[in-house]
């Protein structure tokens, strides 16, 4: 399998994880969650089809192990970059900067890689910052869907997390030429 040049984050409530479905024990970490439809289908999708994917997320670690745990994905995300470990919060620069780290990486990547979130204010604000594409997923009404200012205009955006197959896909062929 040919890797691809796109590299993808993803964040994950309303992204890949309905937030309405969680369940949290008495220190507030996510015991189990459902996901948005589709998002499982879209996480293997891309990893099989040769995408590098990096989990960028605001949360608590203990919550991602468990929900990807639960859903067989965790194995799919080459690094996981959670706010509790890197004591900063989207739209940080060190949340983004900390992903391409992981992945060995430098910051000439960004131009090739895209930053997917329900969030506006967090991930389109903090991708859009820093040179790296923005997609929108609008699925979850529980955040504002108009950006504030131009910082937070996104470069693309979904509704689902299926329809993100095939804008990676397009947006790879775009970098071969």
């Amino acid at each position: 399998m040919e890797q691809k040049q796109i590299i993808v984050f993803l964040d994950s409530g309303d992204t890949l994880v309905d937030e309405s479905t969680e369940i949290r024990d008495e220190d507030g970490i996510v015991l189990t969650a459902d996901l948005i439809p589709g998002a499982d289908v879209m996480i293997r999708a891309l990893h099989e089809n040769g995408y590098t994917l990096a989990l960028v997320a605001d949360g608590d670690t203990q919550s991602f192990k468990n929900v990807f745990n639960q859903h067989g994905l965790h194995d799919y995300f080459t690094a996981m970059i959670i706010s509790e470990n890197i004591k900063a919060v989207k739209p940080s620069s060190r949340m983004f900067k900390a992903a391409i780290g992981a992945l060995d990486l430098s910051e000439a990547d960004f131009s090739r890689t895209v930053m997917v979130g329900n969030n506006l204010s967090r991930d389109m604000k903090g991708a859009n910052a820093l040179g790296i594409t923005s997609i929108f997923q609008s699925w979850t009404t529980r955040y504002p869907h108009t950006p504030a200012d131009e910082s937070e205009r996104p470069d693309y955006t979904i509704s689902e997390p299926i329809e993100l197959i095939e804008l990676i896909d397009k947006l790879n062929e775009e970098l071969q030429y």
